[in-house]
């Protein structure tokens, strides 16, 4: 059995979904950030990054959401969750998520995480007022030049598609409209309503 430790309002969502949509046996662990369980010594001995989500395997932990979707896109081919048997289609796959995590995500922690790339208080606001403006010209990117439509890469769903989703949950916080971008604000209406997709959310909940 696979277990995800995540935390809610997190990048961990994406890897949630994606077990769920590859009818994964797996358990899934919450974590308080506002108990900074994520720093306990227990966690650190699972993921020393102190963040989540982080997977447990038979073969050790795996860190960083492109890295988890693609592993399970692999353990569970049947679920045709990336196409795995065309290397350029493969790698695309991984480059849009690979977006996400080192663009989109970064801009989003702006907003919060001003401590890790600063010192001043005058910085972190700074930081947080371009949260707005740095995430709304990615999703005006995605939807221009990355969204193939229905789903991130077309026809076909794929690990893309959970990892998007996610993010797109933080755009209202982030004072942008999603209404902006009308191809993701249907492709956020469409997640929404899989089944994988309320059952991972009624959880989150519970």
């Amino acid at each position: 059995m696979l277990k995800l430790y995540y935390a809610t309002g997190t990048c961990a969502l994406a890897t949630y979904i994606t077990l769920e949509e590859a009818g994964a046996d797996y358990a899934a662990e919450r974590l308080s950030f506002k108990d900074n369980q994520q720093n306990s010594p227990d966690y650190l001995a699972i993921n020393p990054k102190g963040r989540v989500p982080a997977l447990v395997t038979d073969r050790g932990v795996l860190t960083e959401t492109p890295a988890m979707l693609a592993y399970i896109a692999q353990t569970f081919p049947k679920a045709k969750l990336a196409p795995l048997d065309d290397p350029f289609d493969f790698a695309e796959v991984q480059s849009f998520n690979s977006y996400l995590c080192s663009t989109v995500h970064i801009n989003h922690a702006h907003k919060m995480r001003g401590a890790r790339w600063a010192t001043e208080e005058s910085s972190f606001a700074d930081m947080k007022a371009m949260v707005p403006k740095t995430m709304a010209a990615c999703f005006k990117l995605i939807e221009q030049k990355m969204f193939r439509g229905p789903w991130v890469m077309g026809e076909q769903f794929t690990i893309c598609d959970p990892y998007l989703y996610t993010l797109s949950t933080w755009l209202e916080g982030d004072s942008v409209d999603i209404n902006a971008t009308p191809k993701i604000a249907d492709h956020f209406k469409r997640m929404s309503d899989r089944p994988a997709v309320s059952k991972v959310m009624a959880a989150q909940k519970a």
